[in-house]
Protein backbone atom coordinates (compact mmCIF):
# COMPACT_ATOMS: atom_id res chain seq x y z
CA UNK A 1 0.00 0.00 0.00
CA UNK A 2 2.89 2.38 0.61
CA UNK A 3 3.50 2.43 -3.15
CA UNK A 4 0.12 4.13 -3.54
CA UNK A 5 1.26 7.15 -1.53
CA UNK A 6 1.70 9.11 -4.78
CA UNK A 7 -2.07 9.10 -5.18
CA UNK A 8 -1.83 11.98 -2.71
CA UNK A 9 -0.78 14.07 -5.73
CA UNK A 10 -4.42 13.87 -6.78
CA UNK A 11 -5.45 15.87 -3.72
CA UNK A 12 -4.60 19.01 -5.69
CA UNK A 13 -7.16 18.36 -8.46
CA UNK A 14 -9.53 17.12 -5.75
CA UNK A 15 -9.47 20.56 -4.12
CA UNK A 16 -10.25 22.07 -7.53
CA UNK A 17 -13.25 19.73 -7.79
CA UNK A 18 -14.49 20.97 -4.41
CA UNK A 19 -14.12 24.58 -5.58
CA UNK A 20 -15.99 23.93 -8.81
CA UNK A 21 -18.79 22.15 -7.00
CA UNK A 22 -19.28 24.43 -3.98
CA UNK A 23 -18.13 27.73 -5.53
CA UNK A 24 -17.97 30.83 -3.36
CA UNK A 25 -14.87 31.08 -1.18
CA UNK A 26 -14.23 27.39 -1.88
CA UNK A 27 -12.95 28.45 -5.32
CA UNK A 28 -9.72 29.38 -3.54
CA UNK A 29 -9.31 26.01 -1.84
CA UNK A 30 -6.59 24.83 -4.24
CA UNK A 31 -4.18 27.76 -3.69
CA UNK A 32 -4.88 27.68 0.07
CA UNK A 33 -4.25 23.93 0.17
CA UNK A 34 -1.10 24.16 -1.96
CA UNK A 35 0.54 27.15 -0.33
CA UNK A 36 -0.83 27.19 3.21
CA UNK A 37 -1.91 23.70 4.29
CA UNK A 38 0.88 21.75 2.57
CA UNK A 39 3.64 24.06 3.92
CA UNK A 40 2.19 23.69 7.41
CA UNK A 41 2.18 19.90 7.04
CA UNK A 42 5.78 20.00 5.85
CA UNK A 43 6.81 21.92 8.94
CA UNK A 44 5.03 19.46 11.24
CA UNK A 45 6.14 16.22 9.58
CA UNK A 46 9.75 14.98 9.72
CA UNK A 47 11.96 14.87 6.63
CA UNK A 48 12.72 11.52 5.05
CA UNK A 49 16.17 11.19 3.50
CA UNK A 50 16.25 7.40 3.38
CA UNK A 51 16.96 5.58 0.13
CA UNK A 52 15.68 2.25 -1.10
CA UNK A 53 17.49 -1.07 -0.88
CA UNK A 54 18.50 -2.82 -4.10
CA UNK A 55 15.58 -5.31 -3.93
CA UNK A 56 13.18 -2.41 -3.37
CA UNK A 57 14.62 -0.52 -6.34
CA UNK A 58 14.27 -3.56 -8.58
CA UNK A 59 10.66 -4.01 -7.53
CA UNK A 60 9.81 -0.34 -8.00
CA UNK A 61 11.50 -0.33 -11.39
CA UNK A 62 9.15 -2.95 -12.86
CA UNK A 63 5.97 -2.13 -10.90
CA UNK A 64 3.57 -0.61 -13.44
CA UNK A 65 1.40 0.99 -10.76
CA UNK A 66 3.83 3.92 -10.67
CA UNK A 67 3.32 4.50 -14.40
CA UNK A 68 -0.46 4.23 -14.21
CA UNK A 69 -0.58 6.79 -11.42
CA UNK A 70 0.97 9.20 -13.94
CA UNK A 71 -1.28 8.22 -16.86
CA UNK A 72 -4.38 8.74 -14.70
CA UNK A 73 -3.62 12.47 -14.66
CA UNK A 74 -4.53 12.82 -18.33
CA UNK A 75 -8.31 12.31 -18.00
CA UNK A 76 -8.31 14.20 -14.70
CA UNK A 77 -6.65 17.30 -16.17
CA UNK A 78 -8.80 17.40 -19.30
CA UNK A 79 -11.94 16.60 -17.35
CA UNK A 80 -11.30 19.54 -15.04
CA UNK A 81 -10.53 21.86 -17.97
CA UNK A 82 -13.87 21.06 -19.64
CA UNK A 83 -15.84 21.21 -16.38
CA UNK A 84 -14.26 24.52 -15.40
CA UNK A 85 -15.04 26.00 -18.82
CA UNK A 86 -18.66 24.88 -18.53
CA UNK A 87 -19.01 26.39 -15.05
CA UNK A 88 -17.34 29.70 -15.92
CA UNK A 89 -19.39 30.22 -19.08
CA UNK A 90 -22.79 28.95 -17.96
CA UNK A 91 -23.11 29.77 -14.24
CA UNK A 92 -23.36 33.33 -12.88
CA UNK A 93 -20.19 33.86 -10.87
CA UNK A 94 -18.73 36.73 -8.90
CA UNK A 95 -15.39 38.11 -10.07
CA UNK A 96 -13.61 36.66 -7.04
CA UNK A 97 -14.98 33.21 -7.88
CA UNK A 98 -13.63 33.39 -11.42
CA UNK A 99 -10.24 34.46 -10.07
CA UNK A 100 -10.25 31.57 -7.61
CA UNK A 101 -11.19 29.04 -10.28
CA UNK A 102 -8.52 30.42 -12.62
CA UNK A 103 -5.86 29.98 -9.95
CA UNK A 104 -7.16 26.54 -9.02
CA UNK A 105 -7.25 25.18 -12.57
CA UNK A 106 -3.89 26.81 -13.30
CA UNK A 107 -2.33 25.02 -10.35
CA UNK A 108 -3.71 21.72 -11.57
CA UNK A 109 -2.24 22.44 -15.02
CA UNK A 110 1.11 23.21 -13.42
CA UNK A 111 1.33 20.24 -11.04
CA UNK A 112 -0.73 17.41 -12.51
CA UNK A 113 -0.19 18.74 -16.01
CA UNK A 114 3.28 20.15 -16.64
CA UNK A 115 5.01 18.32 -13.79
CA UNK A 116 3.68 14.93 -14.91
CA UNK A 117 4.46 15.86 -18.52
CA UNK A 118 8.02 16.58 -17.42
CA UNK A 119 8.33 13.05 -16.03
CA UNK A 120 6.79 11.38 -19.08
CA UNK A 121 8.78 13.55 -21.48
CA UNK A 122 11.92 11.75 -20.34
CA UNK A 123 10.48 8.34 -21.12
CA UNK A 124 11.51 6.39 -24.21
CA UNK A 125 8.13 5.07 -25.37
CA UNK A 126 6.10 7.01 -27.92
CA UNK A 127 2.85 6.56 -26.00
CA UNK A 128 4.27 8.03 -22.80
CA UNK A 129 5.77 10.97 -24.63
CA UNK A 130 2.43 11.54 -26.35
CA UNK A 131 0.66 11.71 -22.98
CA UNK A 132 3.35 14.10 -21.77
CA UNK A 133 2.84 16.43 -24.72
CA UNK A 134 -0.93 16.25 -24.30
CA UNK A 135 -0.58 17.33 -20.67
CA UNK A 136 1.44 20.37 -21.76
CA UNK A 137 -1.25 21.53 -24.19
CA UNK A 138 -3.77 23.19 -21.79
CA UNK A 139 -0.89 25.15 -20.21
CA UNK A 140 0.12 26.37 -23.69
CA UNK A 141 3.67 25.20 -22.97
CA UNK A 142 4.33 22.39 -25.43
CA UNK A 143 7.73 23.84 -26.37
CA UNK A 144 8.86 22.84 -22.87
CA UNK A 145 9.25 19.28 -24.18
CA UNK A 146 12.01 20.34 -26.59
CA UNK A 147 13.78 22.99 -24.53
CA UNK A 148 13.80 20.96 -21.33
CA UNK A 149 15.09 17.73 -22.85
CA UNK A 150 17.54 19.19 -25.37
CA UNK A 151 18.39 22.48 -23.65
CA UNK A 152 17.95 22.56 -19.88
CA UNK A 153 19.50 19.17 -19.19
CA UNK A 154 22.53 20.19 -21.22
CA UNK A 155 22.95 23.69 -19.81
CA UNK A 156 21.49 23.45 -16.27
CA UNK A 157 23.35 25.51 -13.67
CA UNK A 158 25.09 27.64 -16.30
CA UNK A 159 24.53 31.22 -17.45
CA UNK A 160 23.48 29.83 -20.83
CA UNK A 161 20.45 28.09 -19.31
CA UNK A 162 17.22 30.14 -19.39
CA UNK A 163 15.75 28.01 -16.60
CA UNK A 164 18.56 28.64 -14.10
CA UNK A 165 17.95 31.68 -11.89
CA UNK A 166 20.96 33.94 -11.33
CA UNK A 167 22.16 34.86 -7.85
CA UNK A 168 20.13 37.85 -6.57
CA UNK A 169 17.62 37.59 -9.42
CA UNK A 170 14.07 37.86 -8.09
CA UNK A 171 11.35 35.46 -9.17
CA UNK A 172 9.29 38.12 -10.96
CA UNK A 173 12.19 39.01 -13.23
CA UNK A 174 12.84 35.30 -13.75
CA UNK A 175 9.29 34.68 -14.94
CA UNK A 176 9.92 36.96 -17.91
CA UNK A 177 13.50 36.03 -18.74
CA UNK A 178 12.94 32.29 -18.41
CA UNK A 179 9.65 32.20 -20.33
CA UNK A 180 10.93 34.26 -23.25
CA UNK A 181 14.40 32.72 -23.43
CA UNK A 182 13.10 29.17 -23.18
CA UNK A 183 10.69 29.71 -26.07
CA UNK A 184 13.40 31.21 -28.27
CA UNK A 185 15.80 28.47 -27.22
CA UNK A 186 13.25 25.81 -28.19
CA UNK A 187 13.04 27.25 -31.70
CA UNK A 188 16.85 27.35 -32.02
CA UNK A 189 17.08 23.75 -30.90
CA UNK A 190 14.33 22.72 -33.30
CA UNK A 191 15.98 24.40 -36.27
CA UNK A 192 19.27 22.74 -35.39
CA UNK A 193 17.60 19.34 -35.18
CA UNK A 194 15.96 19.90 -38.57
CA UNK A 195 19.26 20.98 -40.11
CA UNK A 196 21.10 17.97 -38.72
CA UNK A 197 18.49 15.61 -40.15
CA UNK A 198 18.29 17.59 -43.42
CA UNK A 199 14.60 18.35 -42.99
CA UNK A 200 12.74 21.46 -44.12
CA UNK A 201 10.85 23.89 -41.89
CA UNK A 202 7.53 22.34 -42.93
CA UNK A 203 8.69 18.83 -42.17
CA UNK A 204 6.45 16.60 -40.08
CA UNK A 205 9.43 16.46 -37.71
CA UNK A 206 9.19 20.18 -36.96
CA UNK A 207 7.61 19.72 -33.53
CA UNK A 208 7.69 23.44 -32.74
CA UNK A 209 5.58 24.22 -35.79
CA UNK A 210 3.06 21.52 -34.93
CA UNK A 211 2.98 22.56 -31.28
CA UNK A 212 2.05 26.07 -32.42
CA UNK A 213 -0.68 24.73 -34.70
CA UNK A 214 -2.09 22.35 -32.07
CA UNK A 215 -2.22 25.08 -29.40
CA UNK A 216 -3.96 27.48 -31.79
CA UNK A 217 -6.49 24.78 -32.71
CA UNK A 218 -7.07 24.14 -28.99
CA UNK A 219 -7.77 27.83 -28.33
CA UNK A 220 -9.99 28.11 -31.41
CA UNK A 221 -11.95 25.06 -30.24
CA UNK A 222 -12.39 26.62 -26.80
CA UNK A 223 -13.54 29.88 -28.39
CA UNK A 224 -15.99 28.16 -30.75
CA UNK A 225 -17.61 26.19 -27.94
CA UNK A 226 -17.30 28.49 -24.93
CA UNK A 227 -16.96 31.93 -26.50
CA UNK A 228 -14.72 34.83 -25.50
CA UNK A 229 -15.16 34.26 -21.77
CA UNK A 230 -14.08 30.66 -22.11
CA UNK A 231 -11.10 31.64 -24.25
CA UNK A 232 -9.88 34.24 -21.76
CA UNK A 233 -10.35 31.80 -18.88
CA UNK A 234 -8.41 29.05 -20.71
CA UNK A 235 -5.55 31.43 -21.49
CA UNK A 236 -5.44 32.79 -17.92
CA UNK A 237 -5.42 29.27 -16.44
CA UNK A 238 -2.69 28.22 -18.86
CA UNK A 239 -0.54 31.21 -17.94
CA UNK A 240 -1.06 30.46 -14.25
CA UNK A 241 0.08 26.90 -14.92
CA UNK A 242 3.34 27.80 -16.59
CA UNK A 243 4.09 30.57 -14.09
CA UNK A 244 3.82 27.88 -11.43
CA UNK A 245 6.34 25.83 -13.41
CA UNK A 246 8.69 28.78 -13.73
CA UNK A 247 8.50 29.36 -9.99
CA UNK A 248 9.62 25.77 -9.50
CA UNK A 249 12.39 26.31 -12.06
CA UNK A 250 13.46 29.37 -10.09
CA UNK A 251 14.00 27.51 -6.84
CA UNK A 252 15.51 24.36 -8.39
CA UNK A 253 18.85 25.86 -9.43
CA UNK A 254 18.84 29.35 -7.87
CA UNK A 255 22.37 30.76 -7.75
CA UNK A 256 24.04 27.42 -8.50
CA UNK A 257 26.66 27.41 -11.25
CA UNK A 258 28.91 24.76 -12.74
CA UNK A 259 32.61 25.55 -13.00
CA UNK A 260 34.50 25.61 -16.26
CA UNK A 261 37.31 23.18 -16.92
CA UNK A 262 40.73 24.06 -18.34
CA UNK A 263 39.37 23.43 -21.83
CA UNK A 264 36.75 26.12 -21.33
CA UNK A 265 33.88 23.67 -21.19
CA UNK A 266 31.57 23.30 -18.21
CA UNK A 267 32.05 20.45 -15.80
CA UNK A 268 29.39 17.76 -16.00
CA UNK A 269 26.25 18.21 -13.94
CA UNK A 270 26.84 16.96 -10.40
CA UNK A 271 24.77 16.41 -7.29
CA UNK A 272 25.58 19.92 -6.01
CA UNK A 273 24.00 21.73 -8.96
CA UNK A 274 20.35 21.43 -7.88
CA UNK A 275 18.49 22.36 -4.71
CA UNK A 276 16.86 19.37 -3.06
CA UNK A 277 14.25 18.81 -0.39
CA UNK A 278 13.38 15.67 1.57
CA UNK A 279 10.19 17.13 3.04
CA UNK A 280 7.74 14.28 2.58
CA UNK A 281 4.53 15.99 1.47
CA UNK A 282 6.21 18.03 -1.26
CA UNK A 283 8.01 14.93 -2.48
CA UNK A 284 4.77 13.01 -2.86
CA UNK A 285 2.52 15.65 -4.44
CA UNK A 286 5.27 16.58 -6.92
CA UNK A 287 6.19 12.99 -7.80
CA UNK A 288 9.69 13.26 -6.26
CA UNK A 289 10.60 16.34 -8.28
CA UNK A 290 12.27 17.63 -5.12
CA UNK A 291 15.02 15.00 -5.46
CA UNK A 292 16.19 17.05 -8.38
CA UNK A 293 19.92 16.33 -8.29
CA UNK A 294 19.39 12.63 -8.91
CA UNK A 295 17.03 13.50 -11.75
CA UNK A 296 19.74 15.55 -13.45
CA UNK A 297 22.34 12.90 -12.73
CA UNK A 298 20.31 10.41 -14.77
CA UNK A 299 17.25 11.96 -16.42
CA UNK A 300 15.86 8.62 -17.61
CA UNK A 301 15.48 7.46 -14.01
CA UNK A 302 11.81 7.11 -13.09
CA UNK A 303 10.44 9.25 -10.28
CA UNK A 304 9.88 6.35 -7.89
CA UNK A 305 13.59 5.45 -8.09
CA UNK A 306 15.09 8.87 -7.35
CA UNK A 307 17.40 8.94 -4.37
CA UNK A 308 18.82 11.41 -1.88
CA UNK A 309 22.48 12.41 -2.18
CA UNK A 310 24.15 13.75 0.95
CA UNK A 311 26.34 16.11 -1.08
CA UNK A 312 23.32 17.78 -2.69
CA UNK A 313 22.44 21.24 -1.35
CA UNK A 314 19.30 21.01 0.76
CA UNK A 315 16.58 23.60 0.99
CA UNK A 316 15.53 24.49 4.53
CA UNK A 317 11.90 23.98 3.51
CA UNK A 318 9.92 21.89 1.06
CA UNK A 319 9.33 23.03 -2.50
CA UNK A 320 5.77 24.36 -1.87
CA UNK A 321 7.00 26.44 1.08
CA UNK A 322 10.03 27.61 -0.89
CA UNK A 323 7.79 28.76 -3.73
CA UNK A 324 5.88 30.96 -1.29
CA UNK A 325 9.15 32.38 0.06
CA UNK A 326 10.34 33.09 -3.49
CA UNK A 327 7.35 35.41 -3.94
CA UNK A 328 8.84 37.61 -1.18
CA UNK A 329 12.30 38.40 -2.64
CA UNK A 330 13.89 40.06 0.46
CA UNK A 331 12.96 37.05 2.60
CA UNK A 332 14.08 34.60 -0.08
CA UNK A 333 17.46 36.31 -0.47
CA UNK A 334 17.96 36.45 3.30
CA UNK A 335 17.35 32.71 3.66
CA UNK A 336 18.93 31.36 0.47
CA UNK A 337 21.84 33.64 -0.45
CA UNK A 338 23.96 32.47 2.47
CA UNK A 339 23.43 28.88 1.34
CA UNK A 340 24.81 29.45 -2.16
CA UNK A 341 28.47 28.31 -2.28
CA UNK A 342 30.82 31.30 -2.45
CA UNK A 343 32.76 29.97 -5.45
CA UNK A 344 29.51 29.80 -7.45
CA UNK A 345 28.63 33.42 -6.71
CA UNK A 346 31.90 34.63 -8.18
CA UNK A 347 31.89 32.18 -11.10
Amino acid sequence: MKDLKYLAALTIPLTAVVGLYLKGAWCFLTPVYSFVIIPLLEMLLPEDNTNYSEPELENRKVNKIFDWMLYFNLPIVYGLVVWALIIVTSVPLETFEIIGLTLSLGMVLGTNGINVAHELGHRQTTNERFIGKALLLPALYMHFYIEHNHGHHLHAATKEDPATAHYNQNVYSFWFTSTIRQYLSAWRIQMKLLKNSKQSFFSVKNDMFWFLVIQLVYLLAVFSVFGRTGLLFAIAAGVTGFILLETVNYIEHYGLLRSKTASGRYERVKENHSWNSNHLVGRIVLYELTRHSDHHYKSSKKYQLLECHEESPQMPFGYPTSMVLALIPPLWFKIMNKRVPTHMISA
